[in-house]
C-alpha cells in the first residue's frame, strides 16, 4: 500500500466515526502517528545504547499494545477507546520533566500535553491503528516517503485555521529562499516562528546534500533552532523533525518575542535566520517593551524584523517573507528598522512576489527580503519582479508555485541587470543606499503596474478583509502608543 493511499484510508476511517475537518484529522492522526514513529527510534536508539531507559512505560509502547497478532487478543472497541484515553494519554500528558531530561524525551511530554482522541468507536480505532502498522518506519525509505508526504499534508491545515497572519510557506518558496542563502555544515540555522518546520527541513535537506559522513551528518541535524509559540504546529513541527531523522529537535514553545533583544549575547545569535513571519497579528505594549523605543510596533512583522537583526552572527545572512506593508512604510518602526537595515546590513536582494503565492490562504501581497550582516551597510540592492508563469493568471491550491516557476530568479540571480519590460516598467532594477534613503526608505520599487482582476471565493474575501482589518488596526495602535508617548513626555 503506498502512503497516499494509507493516509487517504485514515481519513475515510476518521470520517466514518465523524470526525470533521482538517485540523480534526491531523490532531488525531499527529499523537497516533508521532508514537508509532517515536517507537521506530527507540528500537534504533536501545540498539545503539544498552542503558537507553524509555519515559515512556512499558506497556504503553506502541509495540506492546497497538499491534493486532491475529490471535484475538488485541485491544479493541470500547476497551481500546478506554485504554487509550485513560492509560496512553492521560499518562504521557502527566509525564514528570524537568532540566535534566534528554530532549528526546521531553517532546513526548510536549507532544502529548495537547493530544486528543477524537474517536469514539473503538473498532474503528483498531482500524486506524493497524493501517498504521503496515508502514515500517525502521525502513529508511518509508519513513521518508512517510516524511514528504506529511510535510505536504501540513498546508491543509490553513483551509480551516487562519488565525495570526500566519500561512502555510509553499514548499517550493521555502526550498528557493534556503538555495539563494545557502546554509553550510557546521553554521547555526535558526526559525523564530518556525510553525510546522518548513524552512528548518529545506535547510536539512540542503545540507544533507553536502555531508559525507556519519559525523557530518550529526552535526547537520544538531544545527538548526526553532521556536513557535502556538501549540498544535509546534507538536506537527516536532513530528516533522523527527520524521526527518532529527533525533532530538532543538525546537521550543515559546514567543520569541517575549525576550528583551537588548540582553542577547553572541552564544543566542546564528549565522542563518529563514523566516516567514506572521503578520497582520498584534502584540501588546508589554512584548513591545523588549525592544527600543524607535523600533515598537504593534504589527508582529515589524518585531520579528528588529528581532531578526538583533540575533544575527557577524557575517551572517537572512531570508525573510514580509508583507507590502513594510517595504512602503515610511513612518515609524518601519522607517526606523529600514534605516538600520540599510545601515548596518547589507540588503542585496528584495524579490517581488505575485499576490496568488499564499492562494487560497490570503492575496496578500509578500516579498522575499535577503540581506547579510555587514558593517560598511547596504552599497546597492537589487529589486527583482516575479510575474506570473506563461499560462497562469493566478496560483491557486490546484495549481500552486512549483520550483521550476521560480527559474528566471535563478538565472537572473547569477547574472544580474537591469530588466525594462515591453510596456516600459522596471522588472528589475539596482538602487543605491542613497536613493532609497533619499525615498525615505520606501522600497516599493519594481512592483507591479497592473492590477490584476481575481475573482475570489467570498471566504477568501472574508479573510482577506479580517487581515487587512488586523493590519490597519495594528497601524493605528502603533501611530496612538507613540501620541500617547509624545504625550507622557511633555
Amino acid at each position: 500500500m503506498s502512503i497516499g493511499t494509507l493516509i487517504k484510508r485514515l481519513q475515510n476511517i476518521m470520517r466514518g466515526d465523524d470526525l470533521s475537518g482538517t485540523v480534526q484529522y491531523l490532531k488525531q492522526m499527529i499523537w497516533m502517528v508521532f508514537l508509532k514513529v517515536y517507537d521506530a527510534k527507540e528500537q534504533e536508539w536501545e540498539l545503539d545504547d544498552d542503558n537507553y531507559v524509555s519515559i515512556i512505560p512499558e506497556h504503553l509502547k506502541w509495540r506492546n499494545w497497538a499491534e493486532d497478532l491475529n490471535d484475538g487478543k488485541a485491544l479493541t472497541g470500547d476497551d481500546l477507546i478506554k485504554f487509550v484515553n485513560d492509560e496512553v494519554i492521560d499518562t504521557l500528558k502527566k509525564l514528570v520533566v524537568d532540566e535534566n531530561t534528554p530532549k528526546r524525551h521531553i517532546i513526548v511530554k510536549n507532544i502529548f500535553e495537547e493530544a486528543s482522541n477524537f474517536m469514539k468507536d473503538g473498532v474503528k480505532l483498531r482500524q486506524m491503528v493497524n493501517a498504521l502498522n503496515e508502514i515500517d518506519f525502521t525502513n529508511y525509505t518509508q519513513a521518508h516517503e512517510f516524511g514528504d508526504l506529511y510535510e505536504s499534508m501540513l498546508k491543509d491545515l490553513q483551509e480551516s485555521k487562519r488565525d495570526g497572519g500566519e500561512f502555510y510557506t509553499p514548499r517550493a518558496l521555502t526550498d528557493f529562499i534556503v538555495e539563494m542563502v545557502d546554509p553550510r555544515l557546521g553554521e547555526q540555522i535558526a526559525d523564530f516562528a518556525c510553525g510546522t518546520g518548513g524552512f528548518l527541513v529545506s535547510a536539512l535537506k540542503h545540507i544533507e546534500q553536502k555531508v559525507e559522513t556519519n559525523e557530518d551528518l550529526k552535526i547537520c541535524r544538531s544545527s538548526i533552532y526553532g521556536i513557535e509559540k502556538k501549540s498544535f504546529p509546534y507538536s506537527l513541527g516536532l513530528t516533522n523533525l523527527i520524521l526527518h531523522d532529527v533525533d532530538e529537535p532543538r525546537m521550543f514553545y515559546d514567543n520569541s518575542l517575549k525576550y528583551n533583544v537588548r540582553n542577547y549575547s553572541e552564544s543566542d545569535l546564528f549565522d542563518v535566520i529563514l523566516m516567514n513571519p506572521p503578520y497582520g497579528g498584534v502584540e501588546d505594549a508589554i512584548v513591545q517593551m523588549n525592544f527600543p523605543q524607535e523600533y515598537r510596533a504593534s504589527e508582529t512583522a515589524d518585531l520579528f524584523m528588529a528581532l531578526i537583526m538583533y540575533r544575527l552572527r557577524t557575517n551572517g545572512r537572512v531570508g525573510v517573507v514580509l508583507p507590502d506593508g513594510f517595504l512602503f512604510g515610511t513612518e515609524g518602526a518601519k522607517r526606523n528598522l529600514k534605516e538600520k537595515l540599510l545601515t548596518e546590513f547589507n540588503l542585496h536582494t528584495v524579490i517581488r512576489l505575485p499576490k496568488s503565492v499564499f492562494a487560497p490562504y490570503t492575496s496578500i501581497a509578500t516579498n522575499v527580503l535577503f540581506f547579510d550582516e555587514n558593517a560598511d551597510g547596504t552599497q546597492e540592492t537589487w529589486f527583482y519582479r516575479m510575474d506570473m508563469p506563461e499560462g497562469f493568471k493566478a496560483f491557486s491550491k490546484t495549481k500552486p508555485m512549483q520550483l521550476n516557476h521560480l527559474e528566471p530568479i535563478r538565472e537572473w540571480w547569477a547574472n544580474r541587470a537591469e530588466i525594462i519590460d515591453a510596456e516600459g516598467f522596471a522588472k528589475a532594477k539596482r538602487f543605491s543606499r542613497d536613493e532609497i534613503a533619499a525615498g525615505n526608505y520606501n522600497l516599493d520599487l519594481c512592483g507591479f503596474p497592473h492590477k490584476v482582476e481575481e475573482i475570489l471565493d467570498p471566504d477568501v474575501l472574508i479573510n482577506n478583509y479580517i487581515e487587512r482589518k488586523a493590519e490597519l488596526d495594528a497601524s493605528i495602535k502603533t501611530t496612538l502608543d507613540q501620541i500617547l508617548q509624545l504625550i507622557n513626555e511633555k
